[in-house]
């Protein structure tokens, strides 16, 4: 286990940050994984509420030391920014309350941030958490394959998602804080960060497991603030229509593509498994070309519409 109870910890090398909102069964199985780490030092841990119909004041009482913090602002950005604001220690580590850490993902966070000093950013590998590892639903059999691609995020698009990202503090201090739930915080804080030379590296054995969505309407609405954000993007660009429609176009004939990617997949097993997955994707696709026609004519609508409804 981390060497000294978080209550104990005066100087700690690292601070956890876990933002949270509506989902206290799952913060007790992320905080069991956290709290049970291999470290060598000491760490403190910080779960940040942002709104949430009750606090989960019973949940972080179960765990001595771990604080307990509320952050009103809508969205995981300004939660993760007061994580930060009352953190102690010279490196960050963020994990959603959702996910479940690997044993040794606290120790590799860590190691990966003193390689690369002061200026190091990274982003750390996530798995779908299976149910039945021997018969996936059909959800997670897509995202398996197609959600949470942080190496790809990483070394193609220069961002890492920040539900498994670690930097050292002055990183943050020199980019900024995350930003709201208007735009994809995520990608948006790791390309400033790119941007002003801060260009973030992948870490395999930095690993954490998310679950999969359990119907399509959680998925769908994931898909509809993405496509907000990349609309409001494209406007704020100047950028013109066609090259939008076009790529709307193009996402039915990218199940092709993307399909032989699933078959030979080594994320999941068995040909049902990814037959159930295939299903996914073609429809998921074909509602994300309507959606991103859809939007064009749309008015008074942002990511922010969408975070309200799965809050609903």
């Amino acid at each position: 286990m981390i060497t000294s109870p978080p209550a104990m910890v005066a100087d700690p090398v690292v601070s956890v940050v876990i933002p949270h909102f509506n989902m206290p069964e799952a913060l007790a199985r992320c905080l069991d994984s956290v709290v049970s780490q291999q470290l060598d030092g000491g760490a403190e841990i910080i779960v940040v509420d942002n709104g949430s119909r009750a606090l989960p004041e019973a949940v972080v009482a179960r765990y001595p030391g771990v604080r307990l913090l509320s952050e009103t602002t809508p969205g995981p950005g300004p939660a993760r920014n007061t994580g930060v604001a009352a953190a102690r220690a010279p490196i960050l580590a963020f994990i959603d309350a959702d996910c479940r850490a690997e044993q040794g993902w606290l120790q590799a966070a860590v190691d990966c941030v003193r390689a690369g000093g002061n200026r190091a950013v990274v982003g750390g590998d996530v798995r779908i958490d299976f149910v039945n590892p021997a018969c996936l639903t059909p959800l997670e059999s897509y995202e398996a394959v197609f959600a949470y691609r942080q190496k790809l995020y990483i070394q193609q698009q220069g961002f890492s998602g920040t539900g498994n990202l670690a930097m050292h503090r002055d990183v943050h201090a020199t980019v900024g804080p995350f930003a709201g739930i208007g735009v994809a915080e995520d990608r948006d804080w790791g390309q400033r960060a790119s941007a002003a030379g801060y260009r973030p590296l992948y870490c395999e054995a930095m690993r954490i497991y998310h679950p999969a969505r359990t119907d399509m309407a959680e998925l769908w609405r994931k898909w509809q603030r993405h496509i907000a954000h990349d609309w409001a993007s494209h406007r704020a660009s100047g950028r013109s229509l066609f090259p939008w429609i076009v790529k709307a176009g193009l996402m039915p004939a990218s199940v092709v593509v993307d399909g032989l990617r699933m078959l030979g997949s080594s994320r999941i097993d068995g040909f049902a498994n990814r037959a159930r997955g295939l299903g996914v994707l073609a429809r998921t696709r074909l509602m994300r070309a309507a959606e991103m026609l859809r939007v064009i004519s749309a008015h008074d609508e942002d990511a922010s519409t969408h975070w309200q409804k799965g809050a609903q």
